[in-house]
């Protein structure tokens, strides 16, 4: 077991390490005062100000996206805190190694009455069912965890594990936030850049914040290559061109694995929804450039094109197919402009759900109902006795009726008048509203006629039977 900070080496040594190593771990704040993050729980009224002045730190769980501080708000936890200390990262440590700290922290209690915080990286690692390790230890007091993640919380950690924490998000800096970070770096004498003495315009600070992404990290190892550029160049000024010359490309937010993925799908979809075509082109456009797998994007604008499209315009399915072909016939980058045209044209055309939850609704029917037989009336008759027995008896061939309707039953008994398709108003989906209009009032006038006909046949049988001579 270690201590996340051993003991404090000679100054001299120190100040070498310090030289050697990225600017990104120089500048990491050594006080709350020097963290960019939440005002609530970093600022002067902030809980984790409080926690730690009380010395009463709670379990955490740190989530959020890679360089807005998570390691550093816990390295502060373990340099204000009486308890002992200890940092794993869950990416090098197994089980097996966990159980083993977890009950020297155990021990460490009985014998001395100190708990232990116990911080672990990437916690994400533990599969649900490892994450139980902690739940006894946690229970019982004899540690505090504090767990970093990348990840959803709600996705990846177990239950039982959430409840006993306090979940602190942690979103991506601000480029206000960065541009704070950059300038202290640049200034700063004894960690950053400030003894070499390089200036830097506005548009280059600015470019740094923008492109960063949010991560302080990032900002950082930039300005640093920034000014090892500057240098072998012979000159202190650091510029917005050359800058753009050593990113080459803006690296985005993006895992296709994780929660980001869904996060940029989701707001494709629902640009395309809110028929928004700025906002739908942007979307897609940064997927594409973050490397997202075009021809998932292309079945995604298919699935739009039947789900929330549907019947009201019935061309955007055949728009969003042959987008998908002529992404498979040009590749990249000529085939992303295909995909643009399907997106926009979904999120241009008419909308209509209807066909959605007509499906979702048959849906539920067949797994909550009574799989019932099929109608005898529609049944297909084959055979003689399939005749006999009733199969089709009662069989109107649409084609043959004036208007096209037959005036048949075709769902099961108990499910008889159910309506699944339930057009709405807008593009062609409302003449198709208008035809089932019609086709329903047909339908209904010949149920309505055959009704009367067969209560004309009931009263005539029973007048006839009232005729016959009684016994």
């Amino acid at each position: 077991m270690s201590d996340l900070f051993d003991a404090e080496p000679p100054r001299r040594k120190a100040q070498i390490a310090a030289a050697d190593s990225p600017l990104a771990d120089r500048m990491r704040p050594r006080s709350l005062d020097e963290v960019e993050g939440p005002e609530e729980v970093v600022g002067s009224n902030g809980f984790l100000r409080r926690a730690l002045a009380e010395d009463r730190i709670p379990s955490l769980i740190f989530w959020g996206p890679p360089g807005v501080g998570k390691t550093t708000l816990a390295r502060l936890i373990a340099a204000h805190t009486s308890s002992a200390f200890l940092s794993y990262s869950a990416v090098a440590t197994g089980v097996k190694e966990m159980r083993e700290v977890l009950e020297g922290a155990r021990k460490l209690r009985a014998a001395t009455g100190q708990r232990t915080i116990l911080f672990l990286d990437e916690i994400h690692r533990f599969n649900r069912a490892q994450q139980d390790v902690f739940l006894p230890y946690i229970e019982s007091g004899e540690i505090v965890l504090i767990g970093a993640t990348t990840e959803n919380p709600s996705f990846e950690l177990n239950g039982a594990l959430l409840s006993r924490c306090k979940v602190v998000v942690l979103d991506p800096l601000s480029p206000e936030a960065v541009a704070r970070i950059a300038s202290r770096a640049l200034r700063d004498l004894s960690r950053g850049l400030g003894a070499r003495d390089f200036r830097m315009d506005d548009e280059a600070l600015s470019f740094i914040a923008q492109t960063s992404g949010g991560d302080a990290r990032r900002a950082l190892n930039l300005l640093e290559a920034a000014a090892a550029d500057a240098e072998a160049g012979k000159t202190k000024r650091i510029e917005a061109p050359r800058l753009r010359e050593l990113l080459q490309r803006k690296v985005l937010l993006y895992d296709k694995a994780g929660e980001e993925h869904y996060n940029l799908i989701s707001a494709l979809h629902k640009s395309m929804r809110e028929s928004d075509p700025d906002a739908t082109i942007y979307w897609l456009v940064r997927m594409l450039e973050a490397g997202e797998e075009p021809l998932y994007l292309a079945r995604r604008i298919v699935r739009f094109a039947s789900e929330d499209v549907g019947l009201a315009d019935s061309r955007a399915l055949r728009v969003a197919l042959d987008a998908k072909e002529a992404f498979e016939f040009l590749g990249l980058p000529e085939g992303s402009l295909a995909l643009a045209q399907a997106a926009v044209y979904c999120a241009m055309a008419p909308k209509s759900n209807a066909l959605y939850e007509a499906e979702n609704e048959a849906k539920r029917d067949v797994a909550e109902k009574p799989a019932e037989p099929v109608p005898p009336v529609i049944r297909n008759a084959v055979t003689r006795l399939m005749k006999e027995v009733g199969y089709g008896k009662g069989y109107r061939y649409a084609h043959a009726e004036p208007e096209g309707v037959g005036g048949i039953e075709c769902l099961p008994e108990t499910l008889q008048g159910r309506r699944y398709y339930r057009p709405r108003s807008s593009g062609e989906e409302a003449d198709l509203a208008r035809r089932l209009e019609h086709i329903m009032k047909k339908r209904q006038e010949k149920w309505a006629k055959e009704e009367g006909a067969n209560e004309e046949a009931r009263r005539k049988r029973k007048a006839a039977k009232e005729r016959e001579p009684s016994d």
